[in-house]
């Protein structure tokens, strides 16, 4: 079952789903827009839709299976965009039987709308009177009306205003906004539609339903077994959260400092993941905090001020970095008030410190200078005219200012690894379809963290094979509503991946192999790659800003090296 929201009409209409059958989160927003969106179409316009789906395993209360898909256009890239989000928002919508949302058109008012999803179906509701609010206002206001059970996904000012880095928060199992659907802008595809919010209340829905639940159980334990006995997801992620790669980033080199100046951060320490949790601990904070339901690696946190009020929560590596180490900046209090900022305004957290790195290079603050740097995000929630060039990302930043060293692929931020000591990951910035993401073959793991083997970051031999590899079965992963986070046991405990496939195969009737399922992972790659190339994203945008390749990085004195006909080869299959 789908619901189909026009906005124009302010109709929403019931279908079968009977033409998406057999595809989840992932899979399933890549097939829409590819089928329903013209790729040539602007971002922002009647044209483009924006698509909610559930993964193959939502609702089953699988073990780290409550991610959500949203896809579309990226008004930042151009290209198709998958963005992932946790919370609670994916696991209830698996449990109503909801495959997917599509919202389409664009309203003829200047009136907003909240689009409530119960069991009793779907309707849109006009509310105006959020209109100006940001995220935990909006929030707050919408769990007043509706209760507290609810899981919702809003946009900030900047989603209203269509900043190209908006993105949509969504409320976690304790209805705080801290979890966000960040990449590619989709806040602002969400702003063109008049869609304030998006609220579901699963109250009265029916356990899902399984082809074999006795099945489904033994390869849920499978992964679950994986999940606790392998180091990364058992022990250094619940302690620590992702944070704990900044002094191991910082360490190997790879670090991006002062907007990719450096790859060591002298106040790395400072920022890491040890000291977010000393600090957490101090304060009456939270570390081993689930984002979704049926997380067993609870790597997110709650981060108090001194007086012990809670100031953000989620506070992740890319955000930390991002805000920290790329700016320059070692205060961990006010890394966390400018998370706090980008997740109530609703901008990407990455975009934005990226964006602001390229501000400093520019004049408009200097490295080091946290205060500044608040300010800066404070134009953004303001919309001046200068928040507008901020809230567009980094590219345009960049454009405005005349600023050469600005570190994006296909106008999107590329995150917390320096592309020339990690080369691995410099190659999914390169070659992947969304812009540069991390999440899309994050082969960190087998350069600096020897999970899945062991592959010399330095070195660019096996580099592409690597990331062919990931981005394959990272696209399959984002289509089961799995968190990627599993990748870490499944890449080295053979018994977890087994445990996913049979899963899968448990959930809906199937007899697919694994070989099956990272050909559904191709078969996404090539559709995105088709949905790109009909947009005029040819082969030769994947590749790095030229700096990478011209100016060695610092400890290890490093380019980026990989020649551009080799990444060519990446989608050879």
């Amino acid at each position: 079952m789908l619901y189909r929201v026009n906005m124009r009409g302010l109709t929403v209409t019931k279908e079968d789903g009977s033409s998406y059958r057999g595809l989840g989160g992932r899979a399933l927003t890549t097939r829409v827009i590819g089928t329903e969106v013209d790729p040539n179409a602007h971002a922002l316009g009647a044209l483009n839709k924006l698509v909610i789906g559930p993964g193959l395993l939502s609702g089953t209360g699988a073990p780290n299976a409550g991610r959500l898909s949203l896809g579309g256009k990226s008004p930042l890239t151009g290209t198709i965009k998958e963005s992932n989000v946790g919370g609670a928002m994916g696991h209830k919508l698996g449990r109503m039987g909801i495959t997917a949302i599509i919202i389409e058109d664009v309203p003829q008012d200047d009136k907003l709308y909240v689009l409530k999803v119960d069991m009793q179906g779907a309707v849109l509701e006009e509310m105006s009177e959020l209109k100006g609010l940001d995220i935990y206002d909006t929030v707050a206001r919408l769990q007043a009306k509706f209760g507290g059970k609810v899981a919702i996904g809003a946009i900030g000012t900047a989603g209203e205003n269509k900043m190209t880095a908006a993105c949509i928060g969504f409320t976690d199992m304790d209805g705080v906004p801290l979890r966000q659907a960040g990449r590619g802008g989709l806040g602002a595809v969400m702003g063109s539609k008049g869609l304030k919010a998006i609220v579901v209340d699963d109250a009265g829905a029916p356990l899902v339903k399984f082809a074999d639940e006795a099945a489904f159980r033994a390869g849920a334990k499978k992964l679950a077994d994986a999940l606790l006995k392998h180091p990364v997801t058992s022990q250094g992620l619940p302690t620590y959260g992702t944070d704990v790669l900044v002094n191991i980033l910082s360490e190997a080199g790879g670090l991006p400092t002062n907007n990719f100046s450096s790859g060591r951060f002298a106040g790395a320490n400072d920022i890491g993941g040890e000291t977010l949790n000393a600090i957490c601990k101090e304060r009456g904070g939270k570390t081993g905090h689930g984002c979704s339901p049926g997380c067993i690696i609870r790597c997110s946190n709650i981060y108090k001020d001194t007086a012990g009020n809670q100031v953000t929560g989620g506070f992740e590596y890319e955000s930390v970095w991002s805000l920290g180490a790329n700016l320059g900046i070692n205060n961990l209090d006010d890394i966390a008030v400018m998370n706090k900022l980008c997740d109530d305004y609703g901008v990407d957290t990455i975009e934005m410190g990226v964006t602001l790195g390229v501000a400093m290079e520019a004049g408009l603050a200097k490295f080091g200078d946290s205060k500044a740097a608040i300010e800066l995000l404070r134009e953004v929630g303001k919309a001046t005219p200068l928040g507008r060039v901020l809230g567009s990302g980094a590219a345009v930043t960049g454009q405005v200012y005349g600023v050469r060293r600005v570190p994006v692929v296909k106008r999107q931020a590329i995150p917390a690894y320096d592309p020339r000591a990690v080369k691995g990951v410099g190659v999914t910035y390169a070659t992947t379809t969304m812009g540069a993401d991390h999440t899309a073959g994050y082969a960190v793991a087998a350069n600096i963290l020897g999970v899945g083997g062991k592959v010399d970051p330095l070195s660019s031999a096996g580099q592409v094979e690597l990331s062919r590899n990931l981005q394959i079965a990272t696209a399959f992963i984002d289509s089961t509503s799995l968190c990627l986070f599993v990748a870490f046991a499944i890449l080295d405990i053979p018994e977890g991946l087994e445990g996913i496939v049979e899963m899968c195969n448990a959930r809906h009737g199937w007899n697919y192999t694994l070989n099956d399922y990272l050909e559904m992972g191709r078969q996404v790659l090539r559709e995105e790659r088709a949905f790109n190339t009909k947009a005029g994203i040819c082969d030769d945008a994947d590749d790095l800003p030229d700096f990478f390749r011209t100016e060695p990085l610092p400890p290890h004195n490093v380019v980026f090296d990989i020649p551009r006909e080799e990444l060519k080869t990446l989608y050879n299959f």
